[in-house]
């Protein structure tokens, strides 16, 4: 079985980051674009977590 690529310590950091920095943004999917490049994954990867 493959190993997951991110940890859940890095997805429940991601996840923190994103409600941390969501009212910064006119939307949700407004900071999931601009958090996800940071934490070095997909915007759809971080809207799934």
């Amino acid at each position: 079985m493959k190993k997951p690529k991110y940890t859940p310590e890095i997805r429940d950091r991601a996840v923190q980051l994103l409600i941390e920095s969501e009212k910064d943004y006119p939307s949700t999917w407004a900071a999931i674009t601009a958090i996800a490049p940071k934490i070095g994954c997909t915007p759809e990867t971080l809207r799934s977590w």
